[in-house]
């Protein structure tokens, strides 16, 4: 199924993407007991939030060698990971904001594992037991401040601003992540594309090395990483992250409100 979240006039609903393009409602959560309705809309007609609430963000750098490659680093031994907060988070078609306190904003895209059950410890064996399905993101990351951070080994202020972690549009459980397309569009331009296969560290990996250090809980997420061909945005443009069989997150880019480096046209008005 391809699972949803949209907004109301009472809140934040569920829903689950017909292939035809038809949502249906979803009563309950589900990651757990639901049942689906009536038919509400259209996808392209409804306003989609962030397809679920997770209580971790897990995101894996360096994790394709093309990646490695472009940013000079050696090739990792094991996962390397960073933690987004809550407020990163942002649906199709909402706006990423470019923070007045950068200038050097960059797009990324992956692929994202959407955990489907508790878990501690699992063993690489049983991964897949714990995947309820894959979307898509975009892992904005605010390079001027993440290069200053990791010179002195921390990483947290270039990954954090708010909507630096678009995602969406659906949670596609029914397909399998180990090898989709994967492309980034900017402005219609294509400058990211690779396959899921080419992960350093595939899903299984992941989620049985995440489990070791932390409870994984039912919604939770971790970015896979990027390939290469990570570069600049601004505002004004458009970021398009495309995953076989998922679906396309969208995106415009829109300056921070009250920033005077950008035309007014391109300035958020939050």
């Amino acid at each position: 199924m391809r699972f949803l979240r949209y907004q109301t006039s009472d809140g934040a609903s569920f829903g689950v993407a017909d292939r035809d393009g038809s949502v249906r409602q979803v009563r309950g959560s589900p990651l757990g007991e639901h049942s689906v309705g009536e038919t509400v809309g259209r996808l392209d007609e409804l306003r989609l939030l962030a397809p679920l609430e997770p209580s971790k963000i897990v995101c894996v750098g360096m994790n394709y060698a093309d990646h490695v490659a472009e940013s000079g680093a050696k090739m990792p031994e094991f996962p390397l990971y960073f933690l987004k907060p809550a407020t990163t988070l942002v649906g199709h078609g909402a706006p990423i904001v470019y923070p007045r306190d950068s200038s050097n904003v960059h797009y990324e895209a992956e692929l994202v594992i959407v955990v489907g059950r508790r878990g501690r410890r699992i063993p690489e064996s049983e991964a897949a037991r714990y995947v309820f399905g894959y979307t898509c993101a975009n892992d904005v990351s605010a390079r001027d401040w993440q290069r200053k951070e990791m010179a002195e080994g921390f990483l947290l202020h270039g990954k954090s601003f708010d909507t630096f972690a678009p995602l969406g549009p659906v949670i596609d459980t029914e397909v399998d992540g180990s090898d989709l397309a994967i492309e980034l569009r900017l402005n219609g331009e294509v400058k990211q594309r690779s396959r899921t296969s080419q992960l350093i560290f595939g899903v299984p990996r992941l989620i049985s090395d995440v489990s070791q250090f932390m409870t994984l809980e039912p919604g939770d997420v971790i970015l896979t990483g990027t390939t290469s061909g990570v570069g600049p945005m601004q505002p004004g443009d458009r970021v398009e992250v495309s995953i076989e069989s998922i679906g396309t997150l969208a995106n415009p880019v829109e300056a921070e409100a009250g920033d005077e480096r950008w035309p007014s046209a391109a300035r958020s008005s939050t």
